[in-house]
């Protein structure tokens, strides 16, 4: 198991290729998460949905995935509050302080899912969630050392030295534990380091004068680790932008955005600025598209933009003749009304006013769907991804859908064609469609990189990146290989 000195240091992708290197070693590997936090999920292929870094860890695999490997997922959709998906389909809401009392009782079913996992695998790598040092939420625990007591499991720690502070972490999480979790702990990998790593050879000593644990690597800098999905929101502070380029996509960061992977391949376009808006700059007049990204409290992030001036900038940007577009979330901000007569994301009955750039409307529902999806657009490229909403949409600009889905309609364009929306994920990541969809803001540009091969690519060369850093013998000793 691997376990984090904090959030976002990079579990998931050493995870993702730590599953790679060892399928291509002949192995049968499984990803497992016990419980994660994050609004970028995948559906699954038994029909349920996890958190999208375990479906990129399955990918590493060249397995499907499935709703045991991440049997918690805890989708927030305000501060205090959350969507509760347990065994890939939504249990309900619940509030941070409910989630505490309810989560022991979780257990049980986490470790039938991680059991059955185990009954197919040569190797489980398991993920943490945030860090294995908040001893402050340890009553009940299934997301770190609570679940590696129950399943018996050795424990590597991961620390991101790019954030400073990384001594410090791993000496604190090792003090603040107690002694039969400590004896968990085998090693420890120290991640995202830049430089010398020679210079950081007194910092071991140190550790192990503090801990006696064993330094496993010294992973260094791994750039293409930003083209591959995110585990959560967190990483969008950190997401470089692109200024300069001829072609500027500017996409305002929602409290509760979602699935944003969806926007991956844009940003791997060569002459693409991506620009990821924050609360408290306006959108940028010069951009040729905005797209309204996903969302999983639609309502509420619909009232934090315009909060933020940004449908005044949108107003804007369509006066100038540029384009709209909206997925999920974003398009059904994009309608006339949005209701949630059920309460499916707040108080039951409530009814909102849309954007209106788009003539239809949305009415939230109880029952999710979550499928993959494949078809054509409206032009006859092909296009696939998967759906996750609980809003139906419909009205006159339905009659004009973006996509057709398994011979379904799905999404909507204005009579002009500069707005429009649709309920698929992973739109962009169909080649020929974003290659089809970009030549209309910029006509006569190259077409980029298929998307498919180069993630492929990327986590091969991840696995090999790993490969001359890592300890594996000792990895593999530990697991028990």
């Amino acid at each position: 198991m691997l376990q984090g000195t904090g959030s976002d240091v990079g579990k998931s992708l050493l995870t993702a290729g730590l599953c790679r290197l060892f399928t291509r070693r002949g192995l049968r590997v499984r990803p497992f998460k016990p419980q994660n936090m994050s609004n970028n999920a995948a559906v699954t292929i038994d029909g349920g949905e996890i958190g999208r870094a375990q479906a990129l860890q399955a990918r590493a695999c060249r397995v499907p995935p499935r709703a045991d490997m991440n049997p918690v997922l805890i989708k927030p959709h305000s501060d205090t509050g959350a969507q509760l998906v347990v065994g890939g389909q939504v249990w309900g809401q619940a509030g941070a302080g409910d989630y505490q009392r309810l989560k022991a009782g979780l257990l049980p079913e986490v470790l039938a899912a991680f059991a059955r996992l185990g009954a197919e695998a040569d190797l489980l790598l398991v993920e943490g969630a945030g860090s294995a040092a908040e001893v402050n939420l340890r009553a009940g625990d299934i997301a770190n050392m609570g679940f590696a007591t129950a399943a018996d499991l050795p424990v590597v720690l991961v620390a991101d030295i790019d954030r400073g502070g990384a001594i410090a972490a791993l000496v604190g999480t090792w003090a603040v534990l107690p002694p039969e979790e400590r004896a968990r702990i085998k090693g420890y990998v120290v991640n995202r380091f830049r430089g010398d790593p020679t210079l950081f050879t007194p910092a071991l000593d140190v550790i192990a004068a503090h801990t006696g644990l064993p330094c496993l690597g010294i992973v260094p800098w791994f750039a293409e680790a930003a083209l591959l999905p995110a585990e959560d929101a967190a990483s969008l502070a950190t997401r470089p932008g692109a200024p300069g380029r001829p072609l500027r996509v500017a996409v305002p960061r929602l409290p509760c955005i979602a699935n944003f992977d969806d926007l991956d391949p844009l940003a791997a376009e060569p002459d693409l600025g991506l620009d990821l808006v924050p609360p408290g700059r306006a959108l940028p007049g010069d951009a040729d598209l905005v797209i309204l990204p996903g969302s999983k409290a639609t309502i509420a992030d619909l009232a934090f933009l315009r909060a933020q001036g940004w449908e005044i900038d949108l107003a804007a940007h369509l006066r100038r003749g540029s384009r709209v577009l909206g997925i999920c979330g974003g398009y059904q901000m994009l309608g006339r009304r949005i209701t949630d007569p059920l309460g499916v994301e707040g108080p039951a009955g409530a009814s909102v006013e849309g954007l209106g750039w788009l003539e239809v409307e949305t009415e939230m529902a109880a029952a999710k769907v979550l499928r993959d999806s494949h078809g054509v657009d409206h032009l006859g490229r092909p296009v696939r991804g998967y759906e996750m909403h609980m809003g139906r949409t419909f009205g006159p600009d339905a009659e004009r859908p973006l996509v057709i889905l398994d011979g379904r309609p799905d999404g909507a364009r204005s009579v002009d064609g500069r707005v429009a929306g649709c309920y698929l994920h992973g739109l962009f990541a169909s080649d020929s469609f974003r290659a089809g969809f970009l030549s209309t803001l910029r006509p006569g540009r190259a077409e980029g990189e298929a998307w498919e091969p180069r993630i492929e690519a990327i986590l091969d060369r991840l696995a090999d990146h790993l490969a001359d850093h890592l300890d594996l013998a000792r990895l593999a000793a530990i697991a028990g290989l």
